[in-house]
């Protein structure tokens, strides 16, 4: 790292500065100056030094190591005003980012700590998990790639943000673990599986940014934030499947089953003589879809504690051998398990008795306009 790195004083104030918010690609206001430090409007702590003992030196040690690897982004749209975001070295030549950081940008820079802005070439985006790779050269000798790491975090597992929240380079932020298995909100309609819940502060800027365990291996790519000390990133499991396509293709092909679905709720499970509220509702099947012909949508609807809510549809109780409970199980066996051409047994309730049935999966179309 460069000599100017953060000290520990320094990082007592970053951590004073984020604000709880909603994360994203930031309209860019002003060009704040980039430093290996962080910048805090708290301003100096006049007895900010941090024992190496105590339990705050960790945060220091993960920002130390993984800084160097946090890109700043700026992205011109051609018209109107540029945005900001994150991102960080995933190899040698890459920078791991948000699709809604670039995505719409007609020249895109970054900045790496202590470096000028360069110019630099978006070479892979995908719509459906928020996930895009930047092609870049001559990166810093400082700057040590990161790693995925190879599992699904335990809720609970200590985090460090890191990115340029309001323009506030290499800033960072702690928290835990809140959840994993989020569904996060994605592309027309679809939802973006296996998502991170963190109570780290994430805001305006980060976006694209790591989302790191206390060893310095990303966890996932952050999102978004709800506000509330709720903020979300893109899990590695999930980075690992589709960031490899977009360096090699340029794009990832989703699975796709073509039904429109829901978690079976009191009032689904009350209207369709269901005896558990579990599993998942079939509630339409897309004409010429994968699905159709295989699994039965709604026949008809009816009012329920005041709720129209399907009847007739499928319950899909397993995709192979897993349970699927609710959704989001649904979903991430599918994100994470499967791809385009597969063939799942899916086990489905229909019409009070439990079959199965064979589904070849399709891939997902493409938004409009893409």
């Amino acid at each position: 790292m460069s000599s100017d790195g953060l000290s520990r004083r320094r990082l007592l104030a970053a951590l004073g500065v984020a604000a709880t918010g909603t994360a994203g690609c930031q309209s860019l206001v002003t060009d704040s100056p980039q430093s290996t430090g962080t910048e805090s409007s708290a301003g100096p702590q006049s007895d900010g030094a941090v024992p190496r003992g105590s339990e705050d030196s960790v945060y220091t040690d993960v920002y130390e190591q993984v800084a160097d690897a946090v890109v700043s982004i700026q992205v011109y749209p051609g018209t109107g005003s540029p945005a900001q975001g994150s991102g960080f070295l995933l190899d040698d030549r890459h920078i791991v980012t948000n699709e809604h950081v670039v995505g719409t940008g007609e020249t895109v820079y970054v900045r790496f700590a202590g470096t000028d802005w360069r110019e630099v070439t978006v070479g892979g985006t995908d719509v459906y998990s928020d996930l895009a790779v930047i092609d870049t050269e001559n990166t810093p000798q400082t700057s040590e790639p990161l790693s995925f790491a190879s599992g699904r975090p335990a809720i609970g597992t200590r985090v460090v943000a890191i990115g340029n929240p309001f323009g506030l380079s290499g800033s960072v932020s702690e928290g835990i673990v809140s959840g994993v298995d989020r569904t996060l909100r994605g592309a027309n309609n679809f939802s973006i599986a296996a998502g991170i819940q963190t109570d780290a502060a994430v805001n305006p800027g980060n976006s694209g940014g790591p989302l790191v365990d206390l060893n310095g291996d990303v966890l996932g790519v952050i999102n978004s934030g709800g506000g509330d000390n709720v903020g979300f990133a893109i899990s590695a499991q999930l980075a690992q499947r589709v960031i490899p396509a977009l360096i090699a293709d340029g794009s990832y092909d989703h699975s796709y089953m073509g039904v429109g679905l829901s978690s079976v709720s009191p009032t689904i499970a009350a209207a369709n003589d269901l005896e558990q509220a579990s599993g998942v509702y079939i509630n339409t099947v897309v004409p010429d879809g994968p699905a159709d012909g295989v699994l039965e949508g709604s026949s008809r609807t009816e009012v329920v504690d005041g709720v129209e809510v399907g009847v007739g549809g499928d319950v899909v109780r397993r995709l192979d051998d897993t349970p699927t409970p609710t959704r989001q199980d649904l979903a991430t066996y599918l994100a994470l398990e499967t791809s385009p051409g597969d063939v799942l047994t899916v086990t489905v309730q229909r019409g009070g008795t439990t079959q199965t049935v064979d589904l070849t999966l399709g891939t997902r179309p493409a938004p409009p306009g893409q």
